[in-house]
């Protein structure tokens, strides 16, 4: 269930200064690197500069969560790096995020996004309309992913 209040309260936005960036790539690796003994770095890929990246910022607590949309090869988009801190999980900030991320790609023409979900948060993206397209990757021997899309249609009347 949302929490109303706090969803009031996030602000959400691109990283505006190094110290930013830097709590949002300790978050990320916080949460999907670290568990599984990766080290500081793999957080981060070579399409960083060329993303379109949001922070959910929580006063007095920071950033509380984070999501990554690049542009593909072929005109559709990837949603990658989604983390919320463990104690805002389920309130409904993974949501925003996802929202926001989401609300870019269809501003941008892009008709199809996906994303390679862990199966723990598949319920949460076909909660917010995303398909399953197959089985994935197992990442780090352990945690399988499942390939996972939205569409949309961008006629007039329904971007």
């Amino acid at each position: 269930m949302p929490d109303y209040k706090l969803l009031r309260d996030l602000e959400l936005r691109a990283p505006q200064s190094q110290d930013e960036w830097a709590e949002m790539f300790q978050l990320r690796w916080s949460i999907l690197r670290q568990p599984w003994n990766q080290p500081p770095g793999s957080e981060q890929d070579e399409l960083e500069d060329s993303s379109f990246h949001r922070i959910a910022l929580l006063p007095g607590a920071g950033i509380v969560g984070t999501g990554r949309l690049h542009i593909t090869e072929d005109g559709s988009a990837q949603i990658r790096y989604m983390a919320v801190r463990e104690k805002y999980q389920g309130m409904g900030v993974g949501q925003r995020i996802l929202n926001s991320l989401e609300a870019f790609a269809r501003s941008s023409g892009i008709r199809n996004i996906r994303l390679n979900a862990r199966e723990l948060a598949q319920p949460f993206y076909q909660s917010q309309g995303y398909e399953i397209v197959c089985k994935s990757y197992v990442l780090f021997g352990v945690i399988q992913h499942i390939t996972m899309q939205k569409n949309y249609d961008l006629s007039p009347g329904n971007r």
